[in-house]
């Protein structure tokens, strides 16, 4: 019993390092680029996406971001409103 509880725990850990360590290296290249927030008038220039965060399990409108590259190599971060996919239809 004492073996599957370490075991257990030894690949939670390994699990939880590896998240910390993706989740690290994805700030560290948004980190260096401001966030700019959207709204309706906002001009975009998307040539390419790079990244777009994964949508809460919340029911209401929520923050996500997209990293994208516009026609000139220049990146950037946009937040803006989504609904979560939280909400039930029944």
């Amino acid at each position: 019993m004492k073996i599957s509880r370490i075991a257990l725990l030894l690949v939670l850990g390994a699990v939880g390092v590896q998240a910390h360590a993706d989740e690290s290296h994805s700030t560290d290249s948004t980190s260096k680029t401001p966030i700019e927030n959207y709204t309706y008038g906002t001009k975009l220039d998307i040539d390419k996406v790079i990244t777009v965060t994964d949508i809460p399990d919340q029911c209401g409108p929520v923050p996500a971001q997209m990293t994208y590259e516009d026609s000139h190599g220049q990146r950037h971060v946009m937040q803006y409103q989504v609904m979560g996919t939280g909400c039930s239809n029944g």
